[in-house]
């Protein structure tokens, strides 16, 4: 039967190649594809301008839509052609030639939604790979399919292939195709779920964190919308899934409490408005800067560049310092310690110096010294002062006014005093016998002086 069909429209083909209907195929042919090629690089221009205009760089998939264009154009002529030319001759060579046009257009479409899915904000998911070539081989067996001219025999002996699970009558049409619509809806979800929170990202006329909770929750509704319909075009009743997604809620409440309560925590991190996108915190000894805002944790770069994963739930329950509240300054201090022998008064007044003219060091409030006690090897100062952005750290401004210091002091002779220990024995003899069986020239001095 495959034989047979694919003999006929081979032979169809050929058949058109001695008659003037072939060469008028040929011209609708050729004609389409030049067609589609001006229009897909006029196409890519005007995306490329209008992503200039923007400011914005190529996003995920730019090139897999690039790709489908010349194809989906291609497509679209030579089926207008084909159309206005079956009514007057045959147009075996352009139907043949739909095939692999609409089928790889519709390959580069699939891989640019899938990109836009799996491959985000410059990191690439591990499904990408798995989804491309599952989408590559399904629509190349749909094409082959269709140019054997056997789609409508595959589907009637899918059909025909019939088993019970429990009392529902399954057949293996209904599990392929419903398995196909489910990944559809769902890769379409999570796409327009992207382009959803890329569009509220760009609303600067929202909140920061109004925007995250949007983007959080639309993307959720959508993903639960497409596996409902996922579901009705299968044919599964969803309304017998209610008693079952009410005892599955009620066992995954008490099985994963710790990851629902971090998925709560981080709505009310997020409604609360507590923590925002850019505050500089300490949690724990932890010190950075909040990056990223997640459902289930939040991203903090610290001061070394690393970045560290804080389950919500810590933020919440946890004491956290937000140092960006207020103000974006913070506060920072210098200890040193001078000798007894200088001059304090000096000293005080040289720390002031120290800091003044430092970047980043604001000059209101000034820097202030202060006399915090008497050491056991010297006087405790310590200088305190206010710096601007205290997000992006105080060791470098602390580096800079301490080797102010240690230039100042040395230019007006002021002592940093180290640790001196002094050893005095008592009641020691005036001579002490060498030990015996003692050797050496120590040993032996004692000898002669005894």
């Amino acid at each position: 039967m495959v034989t047979n069909h694919l003999t006929r429209r081979l032979a169809a083909v050929a058949h058109d190649f001695g008659q003037p209907a072939m060469i008028w195929q040929a011209v609708a042919f050729l004609g389409s594809l030049a067609l589609a090629w001006l229009v897909a690089r006029y196409l890519r221009g005007r995306i490329d301008a209008r992503r200039r205009t923007a400011g914005r760089a190529p996003g995920p998939g730019a090139l897999s839509l690039n790709r489908a264009l010349f194809p989906l154009v291609g497509g679209v002529f030579m089926w207008v052609a084909e159309t206005a030319f079956d009514e007057l001759m045959p147009t075996s060579l352009l139907q043949l030639a739909l095939v692999p046009l609409f089928g790889i257009g519709l390959i580069y479409i699939l891989f640019f939604v899938a990109r836009r899915v799996f491959a985000r904000d410059g990191h690439t998911h591990a499904w990408l790979s798995i989804v491309e070539k599952f989408v590559s081989i399904v629509v190349w067996i749909a094409m082959a399919l269709t140019v054997l001219g056997i789609q409508r025999d595959v589907l009637v002996w899918l059909d025909s292939v019939q088993f019970r699970v429990a009392n529902a009558r399954l057949t293996l049409l209904s599990v392929v195709s419903g398995a196909l619509w489910i990944c559809v809806t769902l890769v379409v979800a999570m796409w327009l779920g992207s382009v959803l929170e890329e569009r509220l990202m760009r609303a600067r006329s929202l909140d920061a964190n109004l925007r995250v909770v949007l983007s959080r929750v639309g993307r959720a509704l959508l993903i639960f919308a497409a596996v409902l319909i996922g579901l009705s075009l299968v044919g599964i009743d969803v309304t017998v899934l209610g008693v079952f997604g009410g005892a599955l809620g009620v066992g995954l409440g008490f099985g994963l409490q710790k990851i629902a309560s971090n998925y709560v925590s981080g709505f009310i991190i997020l409604l609360d408005r507590s923590l925002r996108l850019g505050d500089a915190i300490n949690v724990g000894g932890l010190q950075g800067v909040v990056t990223q805002i997640r459902t289930r944790y939040t991203v903090v770069r610290g001061l070394d560049g690393n970045e560290t994963l804080i389950p919500n739930e810590k933020l919440i329950t946890d004491v956290v310092q937000n140092q960006s509240s207020y103000l974006t300054r913070g506060y920072a201090k210098v200890a040193v310690q001078v000798a007894y022998t200088s001059d304090v008064e000096q000293a005080m007044a040289l720390l002031a110096d120290a800091a003044t003219g430092v970047e980043r060091v604001l000059e209101d409030p000034a820097p202030t010294p202060y006399l915090v006690g008497f050491g056991a090897d010297g006087i405790d100062l310590e200088l305190g002062f206010w710096i601007a952005d205290a997000a992006k750290g105080t060791a470098s401004v602390r580096s800079a006014v301490n080797r102010n210091i240690w230039r100042l002091f040395v230019a007006h002779g002021i002592s940093i005093p180290f640790p001196q220990r002094e050893v005095r024995v008592i009641g020691l003899p005036d001579a002490i016998a060498p030990a015996a069986g003692a050797h050496g020239p120590a040993a032996e001095r004692q000898r002669q002086d005894a």
